[in-house]
C-alpha cells in the first residue's frame, strides 16, 4: 500500500513531506507534488508533514478523489524527483482549503 497526494495539494505544494521522505518518492510538477506508489514504502512519515492535508494512505482516499490514486502514479513517471524543502508558492495560505482544485493541475 501506497500513500498519494490529493487535491488539496494544487496550488499549494508544500514540500514538508519531502523533506522526511526516507525513500525520494516524491515527484514535482508546476503547482503539484505527486508519490510514486511504487517507491514509497507506506511508512507514513509524510501524512502527518503535510500542511494542507493532502496526503492519504491508498485505502484511505476520500471516494471524491479516487482518481488521485492513478494520477499520482502517472505523473510520477513523468516529472523529476523532488528530495529537498522548498518554500511554498507565495499564495499557497490563500489556496489551502479551497475545494475541487483538479482544473487547476498544471501537467
Amino acid at each position: 500500500m501506497a500513500f498519494i497526494v490529493g487535491d488539496n495539494c494544487i496550488k499549494c505544494k508544500y514540500t514538508d513531506c519531502v523533506a522526511v521522505c526516507p525513500v525520494d518518492a516524491f515527484f514535482e510538477g508546476p503547482n503539484f507534488l505527486v508519490i510514486d506508489p511504487v517507491i514509497c514504502i507506506d511508512c507514513s512519515l509524510c501524512e502527518p508533514e503535510c500542511p494542507a492535508n493532502a496526503i492519504f494512505q491508498e485505502d484511505a482516499v476520500p471516494e471524491e478523489q479516487i482518481e488521485f490514486i492513478e494520477l499520482n502514479a502517472e505523473l510520477a513517471q513523468k516529472w523529476p524527483v523532488i528530495t529537498e524543502l522548498k518554500p511554498a508558492p507565495a499564495d499557497a495560505d490563500d489556496w489551502n482549503g479551497v475545494p475541487n482544485k483538479l482544473k487547476l493541475l498544471e501537467r
